[in-house]
């Protein structure tokens, strides 16, 4: 997103946030009713433009946002929807991705209300291994020709009882509705968006063998020294990784040897 798309993102999380503070906000149905004005705006190119048309002023588009939803969304997401549609957005596209994202924000919100985001967070990346291990899987969920359905009910037999029920509900909604995302970018801004929800960066570790519960918090406090805030580690283990373990945040790799290696790297890359 450019400038103007991101400030308005910016503005639009602070008031979610605000919301979401009045715990008589029902932070899953607020998810819910976002998702279901994404889907409306994805499908009505004609609405998306008026609503983010900059020659209009924002009362305006905000009255036609309210008129629209009041009755079919409660008050709340016609109160977030209407303050985003007052914002200036760099390109229509980019108010539906904005309403997307909080979606997503606000179950994760509920997750973390019952204490379930670190789950959550780790639920999703051993979703993404399962992907990377299961060709069959990942072809019958990207499968354009399969319905919404089908897919949503593979998910269940895959994830119910086995996963909170806010990790089912973010992966269903990304493989039912993905818009244009494939499964592993999508997971990938989900995982991102976990992270954020405490202030944290997640990093993906793989090691020669599983790390103790000592080089753990080694890990973990060398990369907040180089990062500048907390690290969720998501653990892999793989015997053939060389020197020992391998980190990947983002684009970046740090690489070497469990012991000897992690402080040297926070000191070099700190300076």
């Amino acid at each position: 997103m450019n400038g103007a798309s991101r400030e308005a993102l910016a503005a639009a999380r602070e008031r979610l946030d605000a919301l979401a503070d009045h715990v008589s906000v029902n932070a899953t149905q607020l998810a819910d009713e976002l998702a279901a004005v994404t889907g409306l705006l994805d499908r009505e190119g004609a609405l998306r433009r008026a609503l983010t048309d900059p020659a209009q002023a924002g009362e305006t588009k905000a009255a036609l946002a309210g008129r629209l939803l009041r009755g079919q969304v409660g008050e709340d997401t016609v109160d977030l929807v209407g303050g985003m549609v007052r914002s200036r957005w760099s390109q229509p596209r980019d108010l539906v991705d904005s309403l997307e994202e909080l979606a997503d924000d606000a179950d994760l919100i509920a997750a973390e209300r019952a204490g379930d985001l670190d789950d959550v967070e780790d639920e999703l990346f051993r979703f993404s291994r399962i992907l990377n291990s299961s060709g069959e899987l990942r072809a019958a969920l990207a499968n354009r020709l399969a319905g919404s359905d089908a897919k949503a009910e593979l998910l269940h037999t895959l994830l119910g009882g086995r996963a909170k029920p806010v990790t089912e509900r973010l992966v269903t909604r990304l493989v039912t509705a993905p818009r244009g995302r494939s499964l592993d970018s999508g997971i990938e801004t989900l995982s991102k968006l976990a992270a954020a929800r405490r202030n944290r960066m997640v990093a993906e570790v793989v090691s020669a063998v599983p790390l103790t519960d000592r080089q753990r918090e080694r890990l973990g406090a060398a990369l907040a020294r180089i990062y500048g805030r907390r690290v969720h580690l998501n653990l892999d283990v793989d015997p053939e990784v060389l020197g020992g373990v391998r980190v990947r945040i983002g684009d970046e790799v740090i690489n070497g040897s469990i012991a000897d290696r992690l402080d040297e790297a926070a000191r070099r890359m700190a300076g």
